[in-house]
């Protein structure tokens, strides 16, 4: 077989199309070529689809960066992998020769997680085969499922993020802003830390109902809500940590604004690059506001994959996540059916 079907996505017209393609090759002796078997569609993806998001604009790629699947075939410096290792893969990688990379933080890189993160500036899992570099393949150790390692890439940016606002103090008060499925992952990961006095806010009920079903205990709330209750009762309604995993402008000013003293802020919900926020400058010095931003996964895949082995069927039940699987062909099914919020995350099977 030479060819394959794969979802291409043109950035020239912002079409979408099922196609049948050639099937990539080993051309680098340190690559591997991968059989996929799961492909994750993020919000980042949408946003591309959207034209919202900076990457690739000269050609057509397959989009999917979140990919687990199977190895067929590596090249003849691989070192680590043989045929048939389940895997996930991390679609970043710097450029390992500027000074960001020399570093240890490879996702400032302007060469690299800017020019070559896979389904993104080069072709990713939305597609029955894929060749990317060893360095950015991980071996699954049982019992870690492929359907649960397709979740790696979130999970490992939802690492990333967590290291930056810890420590996270057992008793503090938290906020999540949205519902979506990283707020579902950061719920997860809250409640397994040992967390309890967590609140999640989300706009559509639906998402809130799927949220119980985590069985959390977590309380649930409209952003409306919290707002008429924030002024009602502010007192109740100042936070230690606030997560925004919306990256909704408005949810991101009122997370800011519903800031303890000496709270902390993290902004790990990607946000349109043209949107703005108005904050008080006068409470982030007043309060002593500690705002920090979160981009991609730096050194976290292996440590998502520790966790992901942690939460294990408890936390990553795709019917508890609210997690709905499609066939390539289904694609305007899976993309409209996430548009439109009546599941938290789809996400392909193939082969």
């Amino acid at each position: 077989m030479n060819t394959m079907d794969a979802l291409k996505f043109s950035f020239l017209d912002g079409t979408l199309l099922l196609t049948r393609s050639e099937l990539p090759q080993i051309n680098d002796p340190n690559d591997i070529l991968v059989k996929v078997s799961f492909a994750g569609i993020c919000g980042t993806d949408l946003h591309i689809l959207a034209g919202e998001y900076p990457c690739r604009k000269s050609t057509e790629i397959s989009l999917g960066h979140e990919i687990s699947g199977v190895i067929v075939e590596v090249g003849q410096d691989v070192i680590h992998f043989e045929e048939g290792d389940h895997v996930a893969i991390d679609p970043n990688s710097g450029c390992k020769r500027c000074a960001f990379c020399h570093a240890g933080k490879p996702h400032y890189c302007k060469l690299g997680c800017t020019t070559n993160t896979i389904g993104i500036y080069v072709d990713g899992g939305w597609a029955q085969y894929l060749v990317c570099p060893e360095e950015q393949v991980y071996k699954l150790n049982p019992p870690i499922t492929l359907e649960q390692a397709v979740l790696a890439e979130p999970i490992s940016c939802m690492v990333h993020g967590w290291e930056l606002i810890s420590p996270i103090t057992v008793g503090a008060k938290i906020l999540l802003m949205g519902g979506g499925v990283a707020g579902a992952l950061w719920a997860c990961t809250l409640h397994l830390q040992g967390h309890r006095d967590v609140m999640i806010s989300e706009p559509i009920q639906s998402r809130l109902d799927q949220l119980r079903k985590l069985n959390t205990g977590f309380k649930m709330i409209t952003p409306e809500q919290l707002r008429k209750n924030a002024y009602d009762d502010p007192g109740s309604y100042a936070f230690d940590v606030v997560i925004d995993c919306s990256g909704s402008p408005p949810a991101i000013e009122q997370g800011i604004s519903l800031l303890n003293f000496g709270g902390k802020y993290c902004q790990y919900g990607v946000a349109p690059p043209n949107s703005r926020i108005q904050i008080n400058p006068f409470d982030v010095f007043w309060k002593e506001m500690k705002i920090l931003g979160s981009k991609i996964n730096p050194y976290c895949f292996k440590k998502a994959l520790s966790l992901i082995e942690a939460m294990g069927n408890r936390y990553l039940n795709y019917k508890v996540l609210g997690i709905k699987t499609f066939q390539l062909s289904q694609y305007n099914e899976a993309i409209e059916t996430l548009k439109q919020g009546k599941i938290l995350k789809a996400v392909f099977k193939i082969n």
